[in-house]
């Protein structure tokens, strides 16, 4: 990509001078595939000619509406991180993300139009993939948000805050679904009661872990919420998980929520705006390689109910994200991006016939 470093954006030209980095400032430019926040990397040269790489990025305001919370929880996650990694024999400055202060000594920088930044260490030699290429790299993801999980199991995580409030809501969603059916203002449902009676057979499981997190039988969790393997940094040479990033949704939540969400997206035989719904399918052996790479990553922190939960995670956390999709079908597309008429449909449907096929496969009915 292109240098940016002469781009006249006011706040990127901002940021770039709130920060004390290491020399001067060489090159910018965007990076990475990200579509909610700009990320850019920052290239640096010492006075001894040495280079130093950052990540610089605006969070996005639309999403995050607290960015200062999202900060909070960051620093005190990381901070905590590197404690236990260090006890471990670890590098702290590659296993986690380290959060440059700006030089008002404040872990981000908020520029004259209102635009919110904060600032990491780069972590060299390490890459970061969109889609599992064979089963070793579903391993290494899982195994790495595993060890995400034990690194962060006695951390209080009642004292973060919730980002997004009742992301993983499950009962909720289902909800905002139907005051979505009720009002639509689209005039689409008549055209999704498939999916719909579908979605309504089975309402009564949408509480099912959040039952068991309010009768004490599973314990709140410090949770990530985006567990998909391209928020995880490989290293170049071993392939290993070496960096969980983008913790702008680490919030109190299940473990069978970063579970499932990451078997949603990896042990799925299509995108999951996959048109051609007989793509879709839940592969199985995918799902065998994830789950023995997570519980040997977890190690002993999670408990026997959790552990029992998780085929609960992977179900609902793909038919919550496919009520979501159809929800915002039906309201006009004004949450997901779309490129055609009825992609959020599409978006529903793989979602659904992967619940289907999971439900087979774990018995549930």
């Amino acid at each position: 990509m292109e240098s940016v470093i002469q781009q006249k954006d006011k706040g990127l030209q901002e940021a770039l001078l709130a920060y004390a980095w290491n020399g001067r400032v060489e090159d910018v430019r965007r990076y990475g595939s990200g579509h909610i926040n700009d990320t850019y990397a920052v290239t640096t040269r010492s006075l001894q000619g040495v280079s130093f790489r950052y990540i610089l990025q605006r969070i996005n305001r639309s999403i995050f509406k607290k960015p200062k919370d999202v900060m909070e929880n960051i620093l005190k996650v990381t901070t905590f991180l590197k404690g236990r990694i260090a006890e471990n024999g670890g590098d702290p400055n590659r296993e986690t993300l380290t959060v440059c202060k700006s030089q008002q000594g404040l872990p981000y920088f908020e520029d004259s139009e209102g635009g919110f930044w904060r600032a990491f260490f780069f972590i060299e030699d390490t890459v970061c993939l969109q889609s599992v290429e064979n089963p070793q790299q579903f391993f290494e993801s899982a195994r790495s948000f595993g060890n995400f999980m034990r690194l962060l199991g006695d951390y209080p995580a009642e004292t973060l805050h919730e980002t997004i409030p009742d992301f993983h809501n499950t009962p909720k969603r289902y909800q905002n679904l139907m005051r979505a059916v009720e009002a639509d203002t689209q005039g689409r449902v008549a055209s999704v009661e498939k999916e719909l009676a579908f979605i309504r057979e089975r309402e009564e499981m949408c509480s099912h872990l959040t039952d068991l997190l309010k009768k004490g039988e599973l314990p709140l969790r410090v949770t990530h919420n985006d567990t998909k393997l391209n928020n995880i940094l490989l290293d170049v040479v071993t392939e290993q998980g070496i960096c969980v990033i983008d913790l702008d949704t680490i919030m109190p939540g299940l473990a069978a929520y970063d579970f499932g969400d990451s078997i949603r997206f990896g042990a799925a035989t299509a995108l999951e705006d996959e048109p051609d719904h007989t793509k879709m399918h839940f592969d199985e052996k995918l799902y065998q390689t994830y789950l023995e790479g997570y519980l040997q990553g977890a190690g002993d922190v999670l408990t026997k109910q959790e552990i029992e939960s998780l085929p609960w995670g992977a179900v609902l956390m793909t038919f919550e994200c496919g009520m979501r999709f159809l929800t915002d079908y039906l309201e006009g597309d004004h949450y997901f991006r779309i490129s055609r008429p009825e992609h959020n449909l599409d978006r529903t449907r793989t979602q659904m016939k992967l619940v289907w096929e999971m439900e087979k496969y774990f018995g549930m009915r």
